[in-house]
């Protein structure tokens, strides 16, 4: 960066992606003595350059993905500093200076996905606080002071955590409109706080062991509550709070245990998004049909069938998704096809048999997926091909015509398919039906044949294991690689028609990649993108390209390498597979996406199973009393052994290291402490610290 004297009148520079972690930091940037804003994400950077000192004016700091431990060095001596972001570095406790909470006008810091176990100290000093971002730390107490001078939150996000209870200061957030908690063991915790944050507009509770007796009965002050997530926990029915929020647009349930809906759901008049995915439903109620805003449904992996749907869905006059996937559909309402402004339909996983007719009066569809549903017999075109409200074509002709292929290849395609009998079609269909009890008697002979092979095939596996002179084979010489079918993960269209093709790595297996999601790649994350055009001869060709993320892990790198192979191999290709890595693409790969690529923080989790280390919490507790002995938690220091409590067996000092983070309270007990089996949840005896003195177990 060369000096200039443009540098005193610049107002903010973005430096993200540069390398600056050999100590290497342009000096030129302490002459931008204007600068407001300054981002040095991904740069390397180990420490705050002092650079930095002679930004008297800055306001916005983000030094996200960086290599941090300490935040200390020359930001309490920028007196403008209102925003720090400090997300995805190496930061402790240690780390975090208090005198940062002094400035005046700080109001947003994003302390996430570091290494944080408790609130930074001085944290209630920082009055002015609009934005606090904790999430993604290994915190497990929040201070009672905290919330005592941060009255004006707006937006609190304590996420992926451990906490167990939340201070109940909280209900001195009465400006507080966005509210996350997602992934804290709250089970004990009642959330009695909520209902006197009337300004609250999105809470995130997914994965906090919810169930019907912790969350609070009403929650009618938050009249402006519009975003709830719910997921991941075990209700068994809808909370019955949620139905007196008037302005609730979106409502996530999915993955509980939810078996029914009540008839009270026609109150959501506001609602646009309902996620019940994951769940136990048999059926919906007619009330939903009530719902005449409701824009998206999802209601994957129920237990729904044909019955289970009302007549009436067809009144959802705004429905644009309907996703069912996973259910035991064998029909669905023709009700449904008349939903004038329905986009996505998924239907995949199900026992179709067959569609309405009416499916073709979905002038507005995109996506039609059913897939997996082996008895499918899609209904036949209506006569009239001319008609304004059929769109749906399937002909390969078409396709190609859309994909954008030279008029010599899709006239090419039209002559190899003939003028095709209606009639003809008609009577095949007649003739599969017809034929429904013969496949059957044949599938179950075929079933029998299967399993006498099976049984002679075991058989003769077990006489060869045996090598001559009655030696058992080694283990390892009766293993055979199973070959991976790949009609499995690329289906027989890959690969012939133009355009763009792109998986993602999952659990070992590339999975298809939704089009929307083109150019967008997770950072923890590998990929496989295929392009597929024609060359000038009007021949199918390709270039294969595997993605890596700089954040993914080694798993996803072997597997994304592999699978591009073996996709080449099924393809016939005789192109060579790219290596991509993430902030270093090639022209060409850019190219594909038209250079407009972004990458997103996050993945899929590793397919690799991982093991966690126990911790373990020492605590000490008082024993007193003569004929009812009594237990009562103490400091965990020399102060809490009192010689006046330590007359015989009257007071007794115990020790105990647990996996629970749950006090034991004080409570009675008949005889001696080793007379009562100790509590089961979450205690170990072998974990006990105790010194034995005869047969007792405690420290007198």
């Amino acid at each position: 960066m060369e000096a200039t004297g443009v540098l005193p009148f610049v107002r903010g520079v973005d430096l993200s992606g540069n390398d600056f972690k050999g100590g290497y930091f342009p000096e030129n940037v302490k002459a931008m003595t204007s600068l407001r804003w300054l981002k040095l994400n991904r740069t390397g950077l180990c420490y705050l350059p002092e650079e930095l000192a002679a930004l008297q004016k800055l306001e916005h700091l983000s030094v996200s993905h960086n290599n941090l431990t300490t935040l200390h060095g020359e930001l309490s001596s920028l007196p403008s500093l209102r925003a720090i972001v400090a997300r995805a570095n190496c930061l402790k406790n240690s780390g975090v200076p208090d005198d940062i909470f002094k400035l005046d006008d700080l109001s947003v810091l994003d302390l996430s996905h570091n290494q944080l176990t408790e609130c930074p100290r001085e944290l209630e000093n920082a009055k002015n606080m609009l934005v606090l971002n904790l999430s993604h730390n290994s915190i497990d107490t929040i201070p009672n002071q905290l919330f005592i001078n941060l009255t004006d939150l707006l937006y609190l996000d304590l996420s992926e955590n451990r906490l167990e209870s939340l201070p109940p200061q909280m209900r001195r957030l009465v400006h507080l409109q966005t509210l996350v908690l997602n992934g804290n063991p709250l089970l004990h915790a009642q959330l009695r706080q909520l209902p006197a944050m009337t300004a609250l507009q999105t809470l995130h509770l997914r994965s906090t062991q919810r169930t019907q007796s912790n969350l609070p009965t009403s929650l009618e002050g938050l009249s402006n509550l519009a975003d709830v997530d719910l997921s991941c926990n075990d209700l068994t029915r809808v909370p019955e709070c949620l139905y007196t929020l008037p302005s609730l647009r979106r409502l996530n349930l999915s993955s509980n245990q939810i078996t029914e809906l009540s008839l009270c759901i026609d109150q959501w008049v506001h609602v646009e998004t309902l996620n019940l995915s994951r769940n136990q439903l048999t059926s919906l109620p007619s009330a939903i049909c009530k719902l005449s805003k409701l824009k998206k449904l999802y209601l994957n992996s129920n237990k729904l069938d044909f019955d289970g749907l009302p007549s009436g869905i067809g009144k959802l006059a705004h429905l644009e998704e309907f996703m069912a996937a996973s259910n035991n559909l064998e029909l669905i309402p023709e009700s449904l096809c008349r939903c004038p402004k329905l986009r996505k339909l998924v239907l995949n996983k199900n026992r179709l048999v067959t569609l309405p007719e009416a499916i073709h009066f979905l002038t507005e569809i995109e996506v039609l997926d059913v897939r997996e549903n082996p008895n499918l017999v899609m209904p036949p075109k209506p006569a009239d091909r001319a008609a304004e409200w059929y769109n749906i074509d399937f002909s390969l002709q078409n396709q190609l015509r859309l994909a954008g292929a030279s008029p010599a290849t899709v006239a090419a395609a039209a002559a190899g398919s003939g003028p095709k009998d209606p009639m003809a079609r008609k009577m095949r269909l007649r003739r599969r039906k017809d034929s429904a009890q013969d496949d059957q008697a044949k599938q179950v002979l075929k079933g029998m044949s299967d399993v006498a092979q099976e049984k002679n095939k075991k058989q003769e596996e077990s006489a060869d294991a045996r090598a001559p002179g009655g030696k058992v084979r080694r283990w390892d010489q009766g293993l055979e690689k199973p070959r991976l079918d790949y009609s499995e993960f690329f289906t027989e269209d890959v690969g012939q028609l133009p355009g763009l093709t792109i998986w993602q790595i999952e659990n070992f297996v590339p999975v298809l990649v939704e089009e929307a999601f083109h150019g967008k790649f997770y950072e923890a994350d590998c990929y496989i993108v295929l392009k597929t055009f024609l060359d000038d001869s009007g021949s199918l060709n390709w270039e294969i390209y595997y993605w890596i993320g700089g954040e993914a892990t080694l798993d996803k790198k072997a597997c994304s390498a592999i699978h591009a192979v073996n996709l080449r191999n099924y393809l016939g290709a005789e192109c060579r597979t790219v290596r991509e890595e993430m902030g270093d693409e090639s022209e060409e790969f850019l190219q594909v996406f038209d250079n407009d690529i972004s990458y997103i923080e996050g993945g899929t989790a590793s397919g690799f199973y991982t093991v966690e280390d126990t911790h373990y919490v020492t605590r000490m507790y008082r024993v007193y009393g003569k004929k009812n002995i009594k237990l009562e938690p103490v400091p965990l220091k020399g102060a809490s052994l009192d010689p006046r409590n330590m007359s015989g067996r009257a007071g007794c000092a115990w020790s105990a290291r647990a996996t629970s983070s749950t006090p034991l309270p004080a409570a009675s007990m008949p005889g001696v402490p080793s007379a009562r089996p100790w509590p089961k949840t979450g205690w170990h005896s072998p974990g006990l610290v105790r010194k034995r003195k005869g047969p007792s177990s405690t420290v007198c």
